[in-house]
């Protein structure tokens, strides 16, 4: 189960609007339904290749392509369905696409990214004139002194940094009983689907903007489902890296076991590139040693239609009842890699797991975002120093940090010890111990990946009760064992998207890639959002 269910348990850029000429959009807000909405958006559904051909024929400038993107945003996020996706923009955006630009026509080409827009979610430090906040409201103001390393990484790959994207406050461990894609700062976001729906969370953001063509390529973080989830509830491809694949540092933390940023992409193929080109080895994050000699600067080398073809892959059983609608696409998918040439394989990932852990993963969030958090903030330009002051602030201005939902999580957090507490000693070891589990039933089944129903579909918005169990989820397996899970569309109910995830050992990325690549060329069930404004319109 994900983090979500266990904390129960426990032309404006080419976008019009096709109605009456008295509601014909001129950039202001409009009280038309949202079902109105026709979208001609020029750039929509295109890839990092299709960008980097009509700048190197001189169709397109980064300029022009960062301009339409902004444009995007006004006539969509801000106005029109106002997804409400981007939390902030990048007053350098243009700046930076000119510098692109101009090395460009000096014959400088920085690599794949160069010139490619792209919003980041804002728990993710920019050295720049934007605010690093996890949608906090306590934490405005907070201008980071550097760069994550990430998006160093993306600065030097030549990305146009775009903005950053909304997520559920604290990356959804503020409260049990949280809307995904609220947060005190950012307020509500919008799955562009189906607008009385959240975009799942915590990079509710990333991945409506995504889906709704806000940017190229988006990044979103990952402690249990936040990447794969929201990806599904999309419509895109999101990888969750092996933890340490990527480094953390400059991340405002929950998990240094589990915690990773990944690629929310609408095509495996940018996902992959966008992977390879910010892996590296950091010396502020420990846990990167391990990708030394494991990682790739080009991903997409491993993309092959034929990917299926001899791979074993291991199905999650109980995924095959419930939901009856779900479980036709899931049984759909088995038939298509079949026939593709895989070998499928009947296994029970979940329940064993659930059985071994029990309430250990909690337990391990709690204690390690407690030490994380205190020790971001200390280091940082926010006005709160540590966790309590968080505490305080919340309680102080409880109308506005808290109108619905309350803090009891990072109250509980905040009650904990330190890493040498023998519970958490304890607890973590048994989330460990699911690498071994996890290995032990891929080499047992002599298997090259495991498959299953990434996420139920998307929850309707209720600020009141919060999310409601979907009752599909298999992002927790490959979260506490911090193994590379990829989540690819599957196919759509009632015009929701669903995806189906992969996931395997450490750096077993290139084969996941292939095996992802080559069931979404067989499938194909990607397609852009509608933006209706409810189920029954």
């Amino acid at each position: 189960m994900n983090r979500r269910n266990f904390l129960r348990n426990s032309s404006l850029a080419g976008f019009t609007i096709s109605t009456l000429p008295a509601l014909a959009f001129d950039g202001k807000e409009k009280t038309a339904p949202e079902d109105f909405f026709e979208d001609n958006f020029q750039l929509s559904e295109t890839t990092v290749d299709a960008l980097q051909q009509q700048m190197q024929s001189g169709k397109l400038t980064a300029v022009a392509i960062t301009r339409m993107y902004l444009q995007r945003i006004e006539a969509i996020d801000k106005n029109g369905p106002k997804l409400n996706a981007v939390i902030e923009i990048n007053p350098d955006a243009i700046a930076i696409a000119q510098q692109m630009d101009n090395e460009r026509k000096a014959g400088k080409l920085r690599g794949q990214l160069h010139g490619i827009p792209v919003l980041i979610k804002d728990n993710i430090n920019t050295g720049d004139k934007m605010m690093t906040t996890a949608g906090v409201l306590a934490l405005k103001g907070n201008i980071a002194k550097e760069d994550a390393f990430i998006v160093a990484r993306l600065r030097e790959a030549g990305a146009v940094l775009l903005g950053k994207t909304n997520l559920s406050e604290w990356a959804n461990f503020r409260s049990t009983r949280s809307t995904s894609g609220w947060s005190s700062r950012g307020g509500q976001t919008k799955c562009p689907y189906i607008l009385d729906r959240n975009p799942s969370g915590s990079s509710a953001g990333s991945g409506s903007a995504a889906a709704a063509n806000l940017c190229c390529i988006s990044i979103g973080t990952e402690t249990d489902g936040s990447v794969v989830s929201p990806s599904s509830v999309n419509g895109l491809v999101g990888i969750k890296p092996t933890v340490g694949l990527w480094s953390r540092s400059g991340i405002i933390p929950i998990s240094a076991t589990q915690d990773t940023a990944g690629p929310m992409c609408r095509t495996v193929k940018d996902a992959a590139i966008l992977l390879g080109a910010l892996t590296g080895i950091d010396n502020n994050d420990a846990v990167t040693q391990n990708s030394n000699g494991k990682s790739y600067k080009d991903y997409t080398q491993f993309l092959q239609k034929d990917g299926l073809k001899g791979k074993k892959i291991g199905i999650e059983k109980s995924h095959l009842e419930g939901n009856e609608n779900i479980v036709a696409l899931y049984k759909q998918a088995i038939e298509l890699m079949k026939k593709a040439g895989a070998e499928i394989t009947e296994v029970e990932i979940i329940k064993p797991l659930n059985d071994a852990t029990g309430n250990a993963e909690f337990l391990v969030l709690l204690y390690e975002f407690k030490d994380g958090v205190n020790k971001y903030l200390a280091a940082a330009n926010a006005p709160m120093k540590n966790l309590d002051d968080v505490i305080s602030f919340n309680k102080a201005n409880e109308a506005a940090a808290m109108p619905f939902f309350k803090q009891e999580t990072l109250i509980f957090a905040n009650s904990k010890g330190d890493l040498n507490s023998t519970e958490y000693i304890e607890a973590l070891a048994k989330t460990l111990a699911s690498r071994k589990m996890l290995g032990d039933l891929m080499q047992q089944n002599n298997l090259d990946a495991l498959c299953g129903v990434t996420n139920g579909l998307a929850c309707c918005i209720d600020l009141i009760n919060g999310d409601y169990d979907t009752g599909f989820s298999l992002s927790t397996p490959a979260a506490i064992s911090g193994f590379p899970h990829i989540t690819v569309p599957m196919g759509f109910v009632h015009d929701l998207p669903i995806g189906i995830s992969f996931f395997a050992t450490a750096y077993t990325e290139p084969k996941l890639l292939s095996i992802a690549y080559a069931y979404e060329q067989l499938s194909k069930v990607r397609k852009a959002p509608m933006f209706k404004k409810d189920l029954l319109k």
